[in-house]
């Protein structure tokens, strides 16, 4: 691992830049002969997140075909990963997000490489129920709920939203030839899951960020309101004093 690289922690999805003292790399060679063909080399890696508020682990691991040089064995080619903690790399969202539609997201970035169709077909679920809370389009199918959608967002993102149905319809219903199978892969799976992502953070975030920007220009204004009216009947009541105390001066 390099001195130092960027990484965003999975748990407070902050920013920030991991030393040395952050994290702690291990490895473990199999030079028994096995049915899997060569040497293997598995590898481990934890890292606590340096944001004082967090200092959360992660864990991940990693199965490779090795060959050792000099002292040292080296990766030939990765076999597979996991991310052991946290179980997955479902970002965090804020609770004013449905929980349902978190919870298939969540659900949907578990399964990615183990099941990329059912992934998939989660990811499916996951933007309709998207489309029925944010935009209140409820209707018999997806469908027809992406069809009237298609006049409130950009083509592009109506296009990208149609491939996840389209895509999650392969693991939702079974082709009517069943001999013919279509796989997806787990790849496709996470460009599903990060079209998701995406919907999240523009619609749900951008608009709870947007109602508290303005919510707090209006309290602001309110307020210098207030002030302005405290400052004027203030000055109304001192000139008041200051003209009753020269009438009263030359009264004598």
């Amino acid at each position: 691992m390099a001195e130092r690289y960027h990484w965003t922690c999975p748990y407070c999805d902050r920013d920030t830049t991991l030393g040395f003292g952050d994290f702690d790399a291990f490895s473990s060679s199999l030079t028994i002969d096995n049915s899997e063909g060569g040497n293997k080399l598995f590898k481990g890696l934890f890292v606590v997140c340096p944001n004082p508020d967090c200092k959360k682990i992660v864990l991940t691991a990693s199965f490779h075909d090795a060959v050792k040089r000099g002292y040292d064995w080296h990766s030939v080619k990765q076999l597979n990963t996991w991310s052991l903690l946290p179980n997955s790399k479902a970002r965090p969202f804020p609770t004013y997000i449905p929980e349902p539609i978190i919870k298939d997201y969540n659900e949907a970035c578990l399964i990615r490489d183990l099941s990329p169709k059912a992934s998939a077909t989660l990811a499916r679920r996951c933007l309709q129920g998207i489309i029925r809370d944010f935009w209140g389009i409820k209707k018999d199918t997806l469908n027809l709920e992406i069809n009237e959608l298609k006049t409130k967002i950009d083509e592009l993102t109506w296009k990208a939203i149609d491939g996840v149905r389209s895509v999650g319809n392969i693991g939702a219903h079974m082709e009517k030839d069943i001999n013919l199978i279509v796989e997806v892969e787990p790849v496709e799976a996470e460009r599903l899951i990060k079209l998701i992502e995406i919907l999240l953070k523009e619609w749900y975030i951008n608009r709870h960020e947007r109602e508290e920007t303005l919510m707090a220009v209006v309290g602001t204004a309110d307020e210098k309101k207030q002030a302005r009216k405290g400052t004027t009947v203030a000055g109304d009541e001192a000139s008041e004093a200051t003209t009753t105390e020269s009438q009263r001066t030359t009264d004598n």
